[in-house]
């Protein structure tokens, strides 16, 4: 597809994937800005992870795209997702517990 500079709306570029220089050519080529809120520089090594609105998506030209990047290394990796519940605990059926007594013979028992 062709981009003419009279073009009043432009589709989104697949972003993801690529490292921050890379998406900004991308962006810029296809008549979009760049904008991230984990990384405001853009000038990091890191991979887009994540991108609004999604590719193909129509929009004006020179409309802002937000992308999110892969925390790396030592940096927790966690981003903007919720966090992560750990495993269940150990023991699976050894830790489960037998049936309850009859509720029955509680009351029966003499005193």
């Amino acid at each position: 597809m062709r981009l003419t500079p009279k073009s009043p709306e432009v589709p989104v570029p697949r972003l993801v994937g690529l490292m921050a220089v890379d998406a900004r050519e991308t962006a810029e080529a296809g008549g979009v800005l760049l904008a991230s809120p984990d990384r405001p520089d853009l000038h990091v090594v890191d991979h887009v992870v994540r991108q609004y609105p999604p590719p193909g998506v129509a929009v004006p030209r020179g409309a802002v795209v937000t992308v999110w990047f892969d925390a790396g290394d030592g940096e927790g990796g966690g981003g903007v997702r919720e966090p992560r519940r750990g495993a269940p605990p150990p023991g699976g059926l050894r830790r489960e517990r037998g049936e309850p007594e009859d509720p029955c013979a509680v009351l029966s028992h003499p005193f």
